[in-house]
């Protein structure tokens, strides 16, 4: 752990006289405040550094690019399904690290990243669009889900016992995992790793991907503008990639600086996302010094309006945290609030009477009669498109 840090020590100091040198709005941010570079000596300094939220990063993007010129840079683009879409520059070496940061999390696996690979992500139908991304696919050696119509959830099936990993959104791969067992499709057997990233992995997605690919789904976590912020171990942990940036976890919030980025810094940004770090002296059977994300809880986001108070949406979280930890009760849900007072639950799985009067318990425990709620059972599969976000409020 001591290595790691002071790793870590070396490339901020280098990082933050970078930004301070090349970057106008680090500059002027910390000028205001009487700092300069020179007063980062410990990573405990970085604290005296201001935190970057979302919205001033969005606002300032051209003045928090560096004004050192790198050999190649491109453009790289944010999804913007939390909110508005970032578009940057990125360095080949930042990007070229972030890359290498989640290989090493395959090598876990036992997995090279020129294997054959399932892929579960979006895709652009437009004529040019597509025929680019069949030949990034040649090119990766991947194969992907287009449509989960019979005929071609049974190709996909067929190319799977050839695969050595599955990876993309895990919402797909949950879906693709039920459908398996509903069809009574053949079933991989060569896989090494089941991968889910970019969503949630809700605890009622582990057994049936256990059940369809016979491994667990394991998770990757990280943002665009981020990189890669922790992969998960065959013990089920996940690693703070240490190397790659600096994770702080201020009132639960993640705060992140990137250690890689060097043509857009990102020092101090508050992500968006609810976590909980375990103690640094707590380490993994695996072996690995890196400190361990307990868990990322939720995100930070659109509060919830009762009718005399507002709640925040971390609310929805706890639960079906609750409701999984203490009845063994592991739902997916979605949930949607077009009126003030009022809230619209949508849960996938068809559930008994009894099993709708615990969530009720759990909600009427947080919301305390605040709210009205209705509860729709057996068809949130079709309340989900794209990219999943557990809570979305239309006032």
């Amino acid at each position: 752990m001591e290595a790691l840090q002071n790793y870590q020590l070396k490339q901020l100091k280098i990082l933050v006289k970078h930004a301070y040198e090349t970057v106008p709005y680090y500059k002027q941010k910390w000028d205001e405040l009487g700092i300069t570079s020179s007063h980062i000596q410990t990573l405990k300094d970085l604290e005296k550094l201001p935190v970057l939220t979302k919205k001033e990063l969005l606002a300032n993007v051209n003045y928090l690019h560096s004004s050192k010129e790198f050999k190649k840079q491109f453009n790289a683009v944010t999804s913007g399904t939390s909110g508005d879409s970032l578009k940057f520059l990125r360095e080949e070496s930042a990007d070229s690290f972030n890359r290498a940061s989640i290989k090493r999390g395959y090598s876990w696996y036992g997995v090279q990243p020129w294997e054959y690979n399932g892929y579960f992500w979006g895709f652009n139908f437009s004529g040019l669009s597509q025929v680019k991304t069949k030949l990034l696919d040649v090119l990766q050696n991947r194969f992907r889900l287009f449509s989960y119509e019979n005929d071609n959830l049974k190709t996909f099936c067929k190319k799977l016992q050839k695969a050595s990993y599955v990876h993309g959104y895990s919402s797909m791969i949950y879906q693709t995992a039920k459908m398996i067992l509903e069809k009574d499709l053949p079933k991989p057997t060569k896989l090494k790793m089941v991968k889910g990233t970019s969503e949630k992995i809700y605890e009622s997605y582990r057994d049936t991907v256990v059940k369809a690919f016979g491994k667990p789904i394991i998770s990757e976590y990280g943002a665009t503008e981020s990189g890669i912020i922790a992969f998960e171990c065959p013990y089920g942990n996940m690693h703070i990639n240490m190397e790659g940036v600096i994770v702080e976890e201020i009132e639960n919030r993640i705060v992140i600086t990137n250690l890689s980025l060097f043509k857009f810094p990102i020092i101090r940004y508050e992500l968006g996302d609810y976590i909980e770090l375990l103690d640094t002296s707590e380490l993994c059977t695996c072996g690995m010094k890196h400190t361990i994300l307990k868990e990322v809880t939720g995100r930070i986001g659109e509060a919830v309006r009762g009718v005399e108070n507002e709640y925040p949406s971390l609310y929805f979280y706890y639960i079906f945290k609750n409701l999984a930890t203490h009845n063994k009760l592991k739902l997916t849900y979605y949930i949607e609030q077009h009126k003030k007072g009022e809230l619209l639950f949508y849960i996938e799985e068809e559930i008994t009477t009894n099993q709708v009067k615990l969530l009720e318990k759990e909600i009427d425990k947080y919301f305390k009669g605040d709210v009205v709620y209705f509860i729709e059972k057996g068809n949130g599969e079709s309340k989900r498109n794209g990219k999943i976000k557990s809570f979305k409020s239309y006032i």
